[in-house]
């Protein structure tokens, strides 16, 4: 039996079903806002893998083409691999949710959102992962505190809740906020350097509707909620975790007590591994991969108290510390733009392409076919972290760095008006230890300086963290890699000197109050300003010129009713002006046409075929003509590209001719006059009013 039940949220109704579809699947939510419909299921396997220990949670978000009356594209016709979309969206619903499980279950789970219905108007992602937590509530599965999600922005100063996509275009941030009903869990987006008492705001106004959403889920379960499975109960480790600290509680205190570089670090903490298994391998034997996980837990607890008790940190910074920064331009000869920014142990070597229209990326999607003209690929080789690994291609995470790291940089870029280039950046990071995707965007705002890329302002990112027990707290500025594996929150906050442009925050533990938060935000401030300092040591404003490698762009308008002209019969003419010049050329619907040259000189040659195909004859003008054919009463010049005239024969020579052959034959080069244009548009040409009257004149070749 089907169960409806429906809230208003911003003045739009949202309605979650089960029962009808999916029946088999561990929980099932169908979920809908106006015409956007998304089925959303949880199911998990009935046993953890024996040894399991943790957690296997995947979360996939799919959009169904057919959804928006659509036929997918390519030779199979089917949906693919998935989008960079899709990949995102499955992001903005796996990290809220994460943390909301219990300690110790193991169980693989699996969470499928299923897009079947699109508007146009309404983005789906935030509706599944309402509908995802919606799906766990009323499962088995043992997930007792709901999550919901929002989307926020602000358009002329008022708040709106779930925004369309127009709404969001005209709007000062899009922020997606999820959350419990007492705390936050998750935040990302972008925005117009917003203050972080802006942003507090609109995290605040989400959180009010957060907090309907979670009881409305909550009313929900009451109704249909299947009891939940019991946890396996894990057994009694008291006795082996006494015995491993009595081996390296010490040995760790004094490791982690110790400033050292994290390579060094590593290979006393496998010292301390080993000498525990050879220990307690007699009296646990294999236990190895237990012993290794205690030690794990032993250092968290270390690493964390000593922070919480001694304000001291791996490196020996303060709280508010950022590690040293070092930074170049230019680094690279023959790139359009280049930099290496260099903050601790963790370093990005981030390039600048400058491209033309044609190489704008084409987006494909629920929403109408777009372009998009400023790129950000993010790339994180394993030996950045001195490991080994395959390279299959860009994963969900370097996918979400790269999407923060553009979203941070995008909206200070110049208009496409002012600066009409596809702009493609590539990080690759070669260090990495703690928030590379913050090195990014250091790094991408440098290297779109050396480009010559006028942005608005220099742009800066920090990751903060947060260790927390109990009422202790204690905010880190800059965080390390491990203090981010240890810690409870990874807070990355990108901005100028005047606001913040994007945003992610992600938490480990049950949401964090807006006091923290606050705290934060003003911290992550400090450093923000002091990283964009360091960084004005190396440049500060963008280049005069771009470089010489990248093509140079000219423009020039021509009628629309030419624009045939100029392209020719199948593209034929316009192929023939690239071939000629070797620039290549873009042609708008507003006549605007876009020469990109290396040399200026093919800019000119091609610049000079468009001109004359454009041109309009004028009265009074004299050409440089080409004869094209020959009658008994005169020849037919060809003036500029596809416009001819009629020399008549009377009008070659002063002197009365018998043939026209006797001055001119086809393919002669031919000076003329143009004297008069009909009302039928013909042409009439003259030579003789160009020649004296009193010399007789030799034959033109």
């Amino acid at each position: 039996m089907a169960v409806t039940k429906s809230i208003e949220i911003g003045g739009k109704k949202i309605t979650i079903e089960t029962g009808r579809l999916a029946r088999q699947a561990g929980g099932a939510v169908l979920i809908s806002l106006n015409d956007t419909l998304v089925l959303c299921t949880a199911t998990a396997a009935d046993q953890p893998n024996p040894g399991q220990d943790w957690f296997p949670l995947t979360v996939d978000y799919r959009e169904k083409t057919a959804s928006v009356g659509k036929i997918p594209g390519g030779f199979f016709k089917r949906e693919g691999r998935p989008t960079e979309k899709e990949i995102l969206s499955s992001r903005l619903i796996d990290r809220p949710i994460r943390p909301m499980f219990p300690e110790g279950f193991f169980t693989e789970t699996q969470i499928m959102c299923s897009v079947y219905s699109s508007d146009g108007e309404n983005d789906a992602d935030v509706l599944a992962a309402i509908g995802a937590s919606a799906a766990l509530l009323i499962s088995d599965i043992p997930f007792d505190e709901p999550i919901s999600e929002v989307r926020v922005t602000r358009v002329e100063g008022k708040l709106i809740v779930n925004p369309t996509h127009e709404e969001v275009e005209k709007g000062d941030f899009d922020i997606s906020v999820a959350g419990t009903t007492d705390s936050i869990m998750m935040v990302e987006g972008e925005a117009n350097e917003i203050s972080e008492a802006e942003f507090i705001e609109a995290i605040r106004f989400a959180h009010t509707n957060v907090i309907e959403l979670c009881n409305f889920q909550k009313e929900f379960a009451k109704e249909v909620g299947k009891p939940k499975r019991a946890l396996t109960i894990a057994e009694d480790d008291s006795q082996i975790i006494s015995d491993v600290k009595s081996v390296c509680l010490e040995d760790i205190k004094i490791v982690f007590g110790t400033v050292m570089s994290k390579e060094d670090r590593k290979l006393k903490n496998n010292e301390i591994y080993d000498k525990v298994v050879t220990s307690l391998s007699e009296k646990y034997p294999d236990h190895e991969k237990k012993l290794g996980q205690i030690i794990h837990d032993i250092q968290y607890d270390v690493m964390r108290d000593m922070i919480l008790s001694e304000s001291k940190r791996l490196d020996g910074r303060g709280m508010k510390d950022v590690r040293a920064i070092s930074s170049e331009v230019s680094v690279l000869p023959r790139t359009h733009g280049s930099a290496l920014f260099t903050r601790g142990q963790t370093q990005s070597l981030t390039t600048v392409t400058l491209g033309t229209k044609r190489d704008e990326q084409i987006i494909e999607g629920l929403k109408d076919e777009s372009s998009k003209r400023f790129i950000l690929h993010y790339n994180f080789p394993p030996f950045s972290t001195g490991e080994v690994g395959g390279r299959p291609g860009p994963g969900r995470r370097e996918i979400g760095h790269g999407n923060l790291a553009e979203r941070s940089l995008k909206n200070l870029m110049p208009s496409e008006d002012d600066f009409p280039y596809t702009i493609r950046i590539v990080s690759d990071i070669l260090e990495s230890n703690g928030s590379s995707s913050m090195a990014t965007v250091c790094a991408g705002s440098m290297a779109l300086m050396d480009a010559g890329v006028k942005l608005r302002k220099p742009i800066a990112g920090i990751a903060m963290g947060l260790i927390k027990e109990g009422d202790r707290v204690a905010i880190l500025s800059d965080i390390l890699g491990d203090e981010d594996h240890f810690g409870d929150m990874d807070f990355k906050v990108a901005g100028t000197e005047s606001g913040i442009t994007a945003i992610q925050m992600d938490i480990k533990i049950r949401g964090i109050s807006f006091d923290i938060m606050e705290k934060a935000l003003e911290q992550a401030k400090e450093g923000r300003l002091h990283i964009l300092s360091e960084m004005s040591k190396t440049i500060t404003e963008a280049r005069e010129s771009i470089s010489q490698f990248a093509p140079h762009l000219y423009s020039i308008m021509i009628p629309t009713d030419m624009i045939g002209a100029v392209i020719g019969p199948g593209g034929k003419m316009i192929r023939h002006i690239v071939a000629e010049s070797g620039a290549e050329i873009d042609i708008a619907e507003d006549g605007k046409v876009t020469i990109a040259a290396i040399d200026k000189a093919q800019a000119d040659i091609a610049t000079k075929m468009i001109e004359s195909l454009t041109e309009v004859p004028e009265v009074g003008k004299i050409y440089d003509g080409i004869v094209k054919g020959i009658k008994d009463f005169g020849a037919f010049v060809e003036i500029i590209p596809g416009k001819e005239g009629l020399l008549h024969i009377s009008e070659i020579e002063h002197r009365r001719l018998n043939k026209v052959e006797e001055v001119l034959k086809p393919g002669d080069k031919v000076q003329v006059k143009l004297i008069g244009i009909e009302d039928t548009g013909k042409l009439r040409l003259s030579r003789k009013v160009l020649l004296p009257k009193d010399k007789p004149q030799e034959k033109s070749h």
